[in-house]
Parts: C-alpha cells; sequence; structure tokens
C-alpha cells in the first residue's frame, strides 16, 4: 500500500495535480475507515483539482478581461430600479446574445447600474468559458489611436476583435476626436455579425452625432450597431447618490428616458472592413 500511494503522489506531482495531492492522505483515511468507496475517493481528488483549477482559471481571465472588482447580478439592486425587467436581464445572463453575435445596449443616466450589469454579465461569461474584454471607449480609442501611430492598426483591431464579449464601457461621457470615431468604426466593423458587444451609454442614440464629432460616423456606427441588438434602458436616479438626493438639481434628479430611435433603414450588405467615408 506504501509503495502504490509512493506511485500515486508522484503521479499527480508528474501531472501537476497539487490540490488532489494535498487531500490524497484525508482522502484514504476516509477510504480506509469505510466512510467513502474506491470511486468516490477518485471522485473527491479530481474534484478538489478541478475546482482549484477552475477557480484560478477563473481569476486570471476576469483580471485580463478588466472585470475588477467583480460585480455580479446577485448584487445588483433591482428594487431601486424598477423599471428595470428582472426577468430580461436573467435571460441575457443565459448568454444566448453571445452565441448569436449581439450587441447589448444599456442606456440611461449616470449611476444607474449600467456599468455593473455589462460588467456582471462579463463575469458570467467568464464563468461559462468565454473570452471577454471590457474597457472605456476613451480607453478603447486611445489604444487604437497609439495602435495607428506605431503602424500596429491592424493588429490592435485583431486582438479586440478576437474576445467572444467585448464590452465597451462610458460612451458619451468624454468627447471623441473625428479620427478616434473612425478608428471605431473599424473595430466595430470588424466584429459585425462575427462577435457579441456589450455598449453602455448615458446619452440617447440621436444624440451620437455630437458624441462621436460626426454624424456620418455615428450613424455608420448605429448601422451595425442597431442590426442585431437588445436595448435596455434604465430610467431612475443616481444609486451612488441615494443618499443625498436633496443635493441634487431638480433637473437632474427628474432625467427624461431615453429613447432609442428605430434601428437606420439599412441599403445592403455594409463592407467587412475601412473606415466609414463622408
Amino acid at each position: 500500500m506504501t509503495a502504490t500511494l509512493d506511485r500515486i503522489r508522484g503521479a499527480l506531482v508528474g501531472l501537476k495535480m497539487p490540490r488532489a495531492l494535498e487531500a490524497l492522505d484525508h482522502t484514504m483515511q476516509k477510504l480506509e475507515q469505510g466512510e467513502i468507496s474506491g470511486i468516490e475517493a477518485l471522485d473527491a481528488l479530481l474534484s478538489e483539482e478541478y475546482a482549484t483549477r477552475e477557480t484560478r482559471r477563473i481569476d486570471v481571465a476576469l483580471k485580463t478581461a478588466k472585470l475588477m472588482p467583480i460585480k455580479t447580478l446577485e448584487g445588483f439592486d433591482f428594487t431601486f430600479q424598477p423599471s428595470l425587467d428582472r426577468e430580461r436581464i436573467a435571460a441575457l445572463a443565459q448568454l444566448d446574445f453571445i452565441r448569436r453575435a449581439e450587441v447589448v445596449h444599456f442606456l440611461g443616466p449616470p449611476g444607474t447600474g449600467k456599468s455593473h450589469l455589462a460588467t456582471a454579465l462579463g463575469v458570467a461569461a467568464v464563468k461559462a468559458g468565454k473570452q471577454v474584454y471590457r474597457a472605456t471607449l476613451a480607453e478603447l480609442i486611445n489604444a487604437l489611436v497609439k495602435a495607428e501611430r506605431e503602424g500596429r492598426l491592424a493588429e490592435k483591431i485583431r486582438f479586440y476583435a478576437r474576445a467572444s464579449l467585448l464590452i465597451v464601457d462610458e460612451i458619451g461621457y468624454l468627447p471623441i476626436t473625428q479620427g478616434g470615431a473612425n478608428l471605431f468604426f473599424q473595430l466595430v466593423n470588424a466584429r459585425y455579425e462575427k462577435g457579441a458587444m456589450i455598449l453602455t451609454s448615458n446619452r440617447g442614440f440621436a444624440e451620437w452625432g455630437d458624441v462621436f464629432g460626426d454624424p456620418v460616423v455615428a450613424t455608420a456606427l448605429l448601422d451595425r450597431l442597431l442590426h442585431h441588438a437588445v436595448v435596455v434602458q434604465i430610467e431612475g436616479a443616481s444609486y451612488h447618490l441615494r443618499g443625498h438626493a436633496d443635493l441634487i438639481p431638480e433637473h437632474t434628479r427628474t432625467n427624461a428616458p431615453i429613447t432609442p430611435p428605430p434601428p437606420p433603414k439599412r441599403r445592403g450588405r455594409p463592407p467587412k472592413n475601412g473606415a466609414a467615408s463622408h
């Protein structure tokens, strides 16, 4: 028995299964005392190792995806945002929209939970084994501008296009130059009908011409981003400022809904690559 255990320990070391090695003695004690069967002992060892590896994989993937700190749907206060359809969000968490390469838009005033929901869906996707990447629109465009300047634009777009789910946060918070808008269009075009996206914005689609500094580019973006889209509008006050309502101007507290316009009429299939042009 001792020789057999030594061989098992050697095999676990060679297979790089440290958690199973750590649990071996305790599992063998339970086996010898008749508390578990041989097959249950094997299952226990493999389950311990698998759980440890899966935890490590998820932790690394969440950091790589820039989804830290972690947000979950369980941690979202739906009672504070009654305008949200909880069942609709739960349906999105099934992640079928990723398989269908759809675009999910979360629209609403600042502080209403858009980023929380986007991050939570990203976390769910990582746990399901999907490759995810998250960035604010400003971070994304800055990276694309830098890559273009260094002659690596195509490579950078391929990097962002590889993820099963790309989350673009905070659209409308900072002004975008026309050049930056064109670069973002190239990325959106590269992912069009190939990869899912989640976008969050405090601005209605009718304002995107102002957001991107060019109504033509904005229209081209919406042409792709609304073709296979799910639009979730969140109305209400800021969750972050819930304890300071008396300090917020009345016009801010009573935000008008951000009403999305109908998707633009499509005039034939757009080219797969290339920036929007006037």
